[in-house]
């Protein structure tokens, strides 16, 4: 999987209900890992952000509402939970250690131009969605944008979207209506429903050629592969929701002048050398299954949309791909 390609699909950006919670700008868990499949949470971000902007409101931030993150849960811890629930015990576990949770943010970035605040975010615990404005950097909403998750937040979960409103008159309706006193206000979706959403999002894209979420352009961020443990040379990675590697969002630019591995193309790369827990795997650390046809999209894409050379170093060419 190349993250950076848009998920197509969506719902009407009108007639949509979302709860509204004002506030000044400045974690409990659930060990089941909070299941959801694929990147469907960018169903529900999408059409929120485009009523917004159709109301004349300005989101400056947009993310999940997440149940609980731990990096380092692999098949054995969640295959109870996934037995009992009829789900695969690789999918569950990148549910849990944050990089299906990445792959999502990171397509929302991709279509919005948001940035993430810090390598895998910020995620601050919350005891309610409608305090997540009050714990995200204002400064950095308000110049990037931002994508990120509340973490332990009821209604535990859905998506949300904040706003940021300096206008007076705005101001004094939104208060009116009881939304807060701003300037950042909170919208929420109090609910995730990718099994009735999968049919509608198909349908409008086929019927009326209407994407929920495409990119914008180039990447903004992509989702690197970090080590889930001591790692020794000789070793061949798992790829997504394994025992090897989890995946954390990142911004583009970092990435590249990283040389990061994409968490995509990680699945049967022979490590090269031993990486200690929680460092990032780069192209350099593997050597790459030879002919993936992944691999020739990924250079395709860097050659399409190359960083410039202020922003980051050239990255490595993937000779063992094309090769």
């Amino acid at each position: 999987m190349i993250v950076f390609a848009g998920v197509i699909g969506g719902e009407p950006s009108y007639g949509c209900r979302y709860r509204v919670a004002g506030a000044r700008g400045g974690g409990s868990s659930d060990p089941r890992g909070n299941g959801r499949s694929g990147c469907h949470r960018a169903r529900d971000r999408a059409p929120a952000l485009r009523y917004l902007r159709t109301l004349g409101l300005k989101p400056v931030a947009a993310g999940n509402i997440k149940g609980m993150v731990d990096y380092y849960r692999n098949p054995d811890t969640q295959r109870a939970f996934a037995e009992k629930n009829d789900q695969d015990p690789r999918k569950v576990t990148s549910f849990a250690d944050a990089t299906k949770l990445s792959m999502e943010t990171t397509v929302l970035a991709n279509a919005t131009g948001f940035h993430a605040g810090r390598r895998g975010m910020y995620g601050p615990a919350c005891k309610d969605v409608r305090e997540i404005a009050e714990r995200l950097p204002a400064q950095a909403m308000l110049e990037t944008g931002l994508v990120d998750y509340a973490l332990g937040a009821a209604p535990h979960t859905g998506a949300f979207v904040i706003i940021h409103e300096e206008a007076p008159l705005k101001q004094a309706q939104l208060a009116y209506y009881k939304l807060g006193d701003g300037p950042f206000y909170v919208f929420y979706t109090p609910f995730h429903l990718p099994h009735l959403q999968i049919a509608s999002t198909i349908g409008r894209a086929v019927i009326q050629h209407d994407p929920t979420v495409a990119p914008l352009a180039g990447p903004v961020c992509e989702v690197v592969t970090m080590a889930k443990r001591d790692l020794k040379a000789g070793e061949r990675l798992d790829g997504i929701g394994g025992f090897c590697a989890y995946g954390l969002i990142e911004n583009a630019v970092d990435a590249r002048a990283a040389d990061a591995l994409p968490i995509g193309l990680s699945e049967n790369c022979v490590l090269r050398r031993d990486k200690k827990k929680d460092e990032v795997v780069s192209f350099d650390d593997v050597v790459l299954p030879a002919g993936r046809r992944a691999d020739v999209l990924w250079r395709e894409q860097q050659l399409r949309w190359p960083m410039r050379e202020a922003e980051a170093s050239p990255q490595r060419v993937l000779v063992e791909a094309v090769s």
